[in-house]
């Protein structure tokens, strides 16, 4: 991000998905990002990711993990909102973090995955509540 693009962050103008995508490729340990719609289970962006991360398999596959937790959370009558769901692997951590659109819906989440080795998983969490905060969509 230029500097230029930083100041108007600060004060606190919107930033587009690609933006967002490629600020979220700078948190340490970055492997891959996406934001995906999750009704429809459609990545709308994506970045990162290779040869063995198919990113567009895994925002499919993680639209059902929101659904099932969702369908719990109804279920135990849970009268609250998802804010991330973590999921640790041996040597990546997948960070799901929900969304909310301007009239305090939840519809998209940003997917992160994270080199476990490299990554600050308090610090990755901090800078996808920000980058949500800056995002626009």
């Amino acid at each position: 991000m230029t500097t230029a693009q930083s100041k108007q962050n600060e004060k606190g103008s919107r930033v587009n998905i690609e933006t967002a995508l490629k600020e979220a490729m700078t948190i340490d340990g970055a492997v891959g990002v996406c934001l995906v719609d999750w009704d429809s289970g459609m990545s709308l962006g994506a970045l990162g990711g290779g040869k063995y991360l198919d990113l567009d398999v895994a925002a499919a596959g993680n639209t059902e993990v929101i659904r099932a937790k969702m369908r719990t959370m109804e279920s135990l009558r849970l009268d609250d909102n998802i804010e991330d769901i973590l999921i640790t692997l041996n040597k990546q951590y997948h960070l799901i973090r929900l969304l909310k659109n301007s009239r305090d819906e939840q519809g998209l989440f940003l997917y992160l995955v994270l080199d476990r080795a490299k990554a600050n998983l308090a610090l990755a969490r901090h800078n996808l509540r920000r980058i949500e905060s800056d995002l626009s969509v």
